[in-house]
């Protein structure tokens, strides 16, 4: 560290910052420069940033964007810095989220350390039991809409040195440039793609949205995961009025909930009777809505709880159709395991947590395009797909742990009874 430096910090915490970000992979800036690029001349590259930084000197580059597919139709902007930037950003946050994170919401799930998008759900799923109606909650462009200068008031309330107030201000100024070229300058938003982001944006909501429920409303209970939130009600009258009060709250924040998207959902159950225009809502990939159960004494009944959303299960069959199976005939079985089980064990501890047998028939289409894989393999299945299937079983049942999938069924016979 050196003394002559306006701003202290140390060569260290770029180390750090720079492994962080290694570890969270990523896809090249404007510059084009990957990571593998950048470790060429690691050390000159590190010393430049912490150089910048501790001077005062360090301006971010535009932010490169992509348009990616959202799952409801239309887009999503994604900002991606570049591999310099991102480590510039992760001291910042580095810094920052230890200050921060004490003041969070216990109910705030989103990119926090000990939180998780599980931990959000299985609170929402016990919520459900208890309270009989939900406001799910869409806020319209959140990262493109958040209004700047609320968001930096906030920051120089709580950020404990000069330097991360500038260099945040500087990461909210600089320009987008567009899929064609076009440099294009921000005045509002943060880019969603940013390491900062998702520490800045849980920041604003906590005012915006967190502290003041907690205020106004404090025995009305919430989830939120990032701009993703419910909000739970003891009667459609409270739920009508806690949602027109948070549209007013966020509309005075430069924020507007979606009118299509944020609806009112009733809880049923075997003890809610009524019927509503709602009974549904997803939730982190989750769909809440009345399901048959089975009670410790196998009686069954209906529960209101969550399971795959159907979202979630086609974008599952999706990536399983990407994959191609039936035609990687040149790989053995265990090649298809060590290339694909690691994404499948991922499916199955996060959907698999809560009604988990809902997952059975995306699992059951996978083992169909093993099948189709066995049956283009070996001669003595090429026109017997039933012959293929019987000798996928057989495989699973010799060696259950193969696929990750095939351990679901170990309970309750194959996976590929149905196919």
């Amino acid at each position: 560290m050196s003394e002559a430096k306006p701003y202290c910090l140390s060569k260290k915490e770029v180390w750090e910052a720079y492994q962080r970000v290694k570890e969270n992979k990523g896809a090249a800036g404007i510059d084009e420069q990957s990571i593998e690029d950048f470790e060429k001349n690691l050390k000159k590259n590190l010393y430049k940033i912490w150089n910048r930084m501790s001077s005062g000197s360090y301006f971010p580059p535009p932010v490169r964007t992509v348009k990616i597919p959202k799952k409801n139709g239309g887009e999503r902007k994604l900002g991606i810095p570049t591999v310099a930037d991102r480590i510039a950003q992760q001291v910042v946050k580095a810094r920052l989220e230890p200050v921060l994170d004490p003041l969070f919401h216990a109910d705030s799930y989103g990119y926090r350390p000990g939180k998780s998008a599980l931990g959000a759900v299985g609170q929402a799923r016990e919520r459900c039991w208890r309270y009989d109606w939900v406001i799910d909650l869409d806020i319209k462009g959140f990262f493109d809409n958040l209004d700047q200068n609320l968001l930096l008031r906030a920051v120089k309330k709580h950020a404990p040195e000069r330097w991360i107030v500038l260099y945040i201000e500087r990461w909210l100024k600089a320009p987008v440039q567009e899929e064609d070229g076009r440099l294009t300058p921000r005045e509002k938003g943060t880019p969603q793609g940013g390491v900062a982001s998702p520490l800045l944006a849980n920041l604003f909501l906590h005012y915006a949205l967190d502290r003041w429920l907690t205020v106004n409303y404090p025995r009305v209970p919430f989830e939120r995961y990032a701009d993703d939130g419910i909000v739970h009600c003891r009667t459609e009258k409270q739920a009508q009025e806690v949602k027109d009060a948070i549209a007013k709250r966020l509309q005075a924040c430069g924020l507007e909930l979606h009118p299509e998207k944020t609806k009112i959902v009733y809880c049923k159950d075997d003890f809610r009777h009524w019927t509503y225009p709602n009974e549904k809502f997803d939730f982190l990939g989750y769909r809440f809505q009345p399901r048959r159960s089975k009670n410790r004494k196998g009686k069954f009944f209906i529960n209101f709880s969550p399971a795959v959303s159907n979202k979630a299960a086609k974008a599952m069959r999706d990536t399983i159709r990407s994959w191609n199976l039936p035609q990687r005939s040149d790989k053995a079985i265990e090649d298809l395991s060590r290339m694909f089980n690691p994404i499948i064990r991922g499916w199955l501890q996060y959907y698999g947590r809560y009604y988990r047998s809902a997952l059975y028939p995306t699992m059951r289409a996978l083992d169909r395009d093993l099948a189709l894989w066995a049956k283009r393999k070996y001669k003595k299945l090429h026109h017997h797909l039933r012959r293929a299937t019987h000798w996928i079983a057989r495989i699973s049942r010799r060696d259950p742990a193969l696929f990750a999938h095939w351990q679901m069924g170990v309970r309750r016979g194959s996976m590929l009874g149905a196919v």
